[in-house]
Formats: C-alpha cells, sequence, structure tokens
C-alpha cells in the first residue's frame, strides 16, 4: 500500500499538532484550577460587582474579565497551532494580519451568543437550584439545532466567499448522485477555502432547507471530475446513515450527563474552596473545571462513534459510485494535501482521532 507525500513530514506535524493541543488543555485545567483555588476568582467577583449594581451587568463583567485573562495565557498555544506550525509545514496561506482578523471576527460572532447564554445559564442556576442542569440541557440542545441551521447561511459567510458551483458536468454528477440518495439541497456551492490554507475539503451543512453541499476550490481545481464525485458520495453517506441526527441526538444526551454530573460534582465540591452557593461567580471557574473533566473522559467515546459514522460513509461512497479507485485516490490526495499521518500509533488513533487512520481507510476500500 502505497502513500503519497511524505510520511514522516505528515508524522512530525500531526505529533507537533497533537502535543500542543495536550499542552493546551493542560495549561487551561491548571489556569481554571489556580482561579479557582488561589482566592482569585472571589477578589475577580468582588471588583465586578462593585463595577454596577445589577447583578447580570457584574456577571457579564466577571465573565468578561476572566475570559480576556484566560486569553492572554492561552494566546501562545493559539498562535503557534493556528499560525507559526501551518506556516511551518506550508499549509498556510493566511498573513499574520488576516489570522489575526479572523480571530476578531470569530470574537465578535461567539462573544455575544456565549454572553446571552451564559446569563441565561446563570438564570437557571437562580432559578432551579441544584436542577439547573436540566434547563441549561435544553437551552444548548435548542441552540444547537438553531445554529446548525443558521450557520450555513448567515455564520460561514462571514469568513468565505460562497459562489454556486458552475453548471456542467460536475454539477450534474453531483445532483444525480443527490437524486439517487433522495437529498433535498438548497445548493452546491463553492468557496475560497485558498485564501486561509492549502489543505481541500468538503461537506454538507446545515439542517432542513438550509442543507448545502459545499467544496472548497482547493478541492476542485486539485482534484478530477470522478474523486469529488466519490468524496460528495462520502458526505451523502452521513446524510442517508442519518449520521447528523444521530450526532444532534448524542451530542444532546452528552449535554445532558455532563450537566447533570457537573451539577452534582459541583455542589459537593464547593466547600473544599470555601464557596458558599452554587451562584457565587467566584465558583463558576469550579463548574467549568467539572466540565471539562467530563469532556475529557467522553472524547475518546465520541470519537469512537464518529470513526465508526466514518467507516460506513466510506462503505457508502464506494458503493454509491462504483469507482472504489477513484474514492482510494481521492483519499490518498487528502492525505497528501492536508499532511494527515497515515498511521498514527493505535492508542492515539483511539484517542484523538475523529476519523480512522488513512491506512485503516485504504485498507478498506482496496483490501489488505
Amino acid at each position: 500500500m502505497t502513500f503519497e507525500g511524505n510520511p514522516a513530514e505528515a508524522k512530525t506535524y500531526a505529533r507537533l499538532k497533537l502535543a500542543t493541543g495536550v499542552a493546551a488543555s493542560v495549561v487551561l485545567f491548571l489556569f481554571l484550577l489556580v482561579v479557582t483555588a488561589s482566592g482569585w476568582s472571589s477578589d475577580l467577583e468582588q471588583w465586578a460587582r462593585s463595577m454596577h449594581p445589577n447583578p447580570y451587568v457584574a456577571l457579564l463583567i466577571f465573565a468578561a474579565s476572566l475570559w480576556a485573562v484566560q486569553t492572554f495565557v492561552m494566546a501562545p498555544f493559539t498562535f503557534f497551532a493556528g499560525f507559526v506550525l501551518e506556516h511551518r509545514f506550508h499549509l498556510s496561506n493566511r498573513s499574520l494580519a488576516g489570522w489575526i482578523w479572523d480571530h476578531i471576527k470569530g470574537m465578535l460572532v461567539t462573544l455575544p451568543i456565549a454572553g446571552a447564554l451564559g446569563i441565561a445559564a446563570y438564570m437557571c442556576l437562580e432559578q432551579f437550584g441544584n436542577d439547573w442542569w436540566l434547563p441549561v440541557g435544553a437551552l444548548l440542545t435548542l441552540t444547537s439545532v438553531i445554529m446548525a441551521g443558521v450557520a450555513p447561511v448567515v455564520i460561514f459567510p462571514l469568513f468565505y466567499t460562497f459562489s454556486p458551483l458552475a453548471e456542467g458536468a460536475l454539477r450534474q454528477r453531483i445532483a444525480d448522485l443527490c437524486a439517487r440518495a433522495r437529498l433535498r439541497f438548497d445548493g452546491i456551492f463553492t468557496f475560497d477555502l485558498s485564501k486561509t490554507t492549502r489543505k481541500a475539503n468538503a461537506g454538507f451543512a446545515g439542517i432542513g432547507r438550509s442543507k448545502r453541499i459545499l467544496l472548497g476550490d482547493t478541492l476542485v481545481r486539485q482534484f478530477n471530475d470522478d474523486e469529488i464525485e466519490t468524496v460528495v458520495a462520502h458526505e451523502l453517506g452521513h446524510y442517508v446513515h442519518r449520521h447528523i441526527l444521530v450526532g444532534l441526538f448524542v451530542g444532546a444526551a452528552s449535554s445532558f450527563l455532563g450537566l447533570f454530573i457537573a451539577s452534582r460534582a459541583y455542589v459537593w465540591s464547593l466547600s473544599w474552596f470555601g464557596f458558599l452557593s452554587i451562584t457565587g461567580f467566584a465558583a463558576l471557574p469550579l463548574l467549568a473545571l467539572w466540565l471539562a473533566a467530563f469532556g475529557l473522559v467522553t472524547t475518546p467515546l465520541g470519537n469512537m462513534l464518529s470513526r465508526h459514522h466514518e467507516r460506513q460513509a466510506d462503505a457508502y461512497a464506494v458503493s454509491m459510485s462504483g469507482r472504489p479507485d477513484a474514492f482510494a485516490s481521492a483519499l490518498r490526495k487528502l492525505g497528501t494535501t492536508n499532511l494527515a499521518d497515515p498511521s498514527p500509533h493505535p492508542l492515539i488513533e483511539f484517542l484523538f482521532y475523529s476519523h480512522p487512520s488513512l491506512t485503516r481507510r485504504l485498507r478498506a476500500v482496496e483490501g489488505p
């Protein structure tokens, strides 16, 4: 089984990317622990409450201040992983100014939503006491569904320019695939992925009437029509097997379970740090710690489900297109373009990979 590109370079890139991510997670966990245990969060709460008599405005001041310090602490990891590493391996097309501007736009989109959700969640703590996890879980589930429908139409265009795929053989082949899968969609679009990266990608976005087929311009330029057809067939496999709905359901169940466990651990551990109430601003970083711990434990389980879905979508791509050679070629090109490690250590793959390794995927398509 042969691979295009440089496997050694791909392994180095993957190792550095993973090491940076793990280090960032450890530092974030320690930051929250220090904030909670040192008494700094209590001092910050007193200052925030002194700044404004309205408790919700004071909460926003507290949260914004904590977020600003956290952003500063995590900035070296964010910059190294998102800019330095991508340029070192010749994967990024963004200038430093462009990279910073994208982050600013991301914050301008994220912070108002996070602020509104934070206030709503805090109100649930006030109104429902130790049972706050139930309405908060419902709120997060509803928000995720709304965002899934809104993001392709409202948010994605803030970062990329989308254009309908030109009429021609490729568009017709994709339309025929969708017709055979009985998929109704809002359109087939290309977007200027090349303005930020040399990587290639494609996917479906949205739910309901906002479903769109999205093809990165790097994919359209570097892959032939047979290969693109199989990549789209793979994405169709996710639709046919209802992976999006399964993902929403599993995500909702995980949110409710995580919030429930965190709520009980939160109350149980309040006295460790001298906190008296679940609604004290100073105690909220402790709640974030428990939520982070739950995410750490359950992420490998989520990756297991994701890899299962990817295997199903791969099998569908081959059966639907009838072009295993083209799909194998597309996988090799994607691996090379995206600098994917073709054969990570099995434990690393189990813990951190949302997709099966390239070696496993090719073996399933081509045989041993």
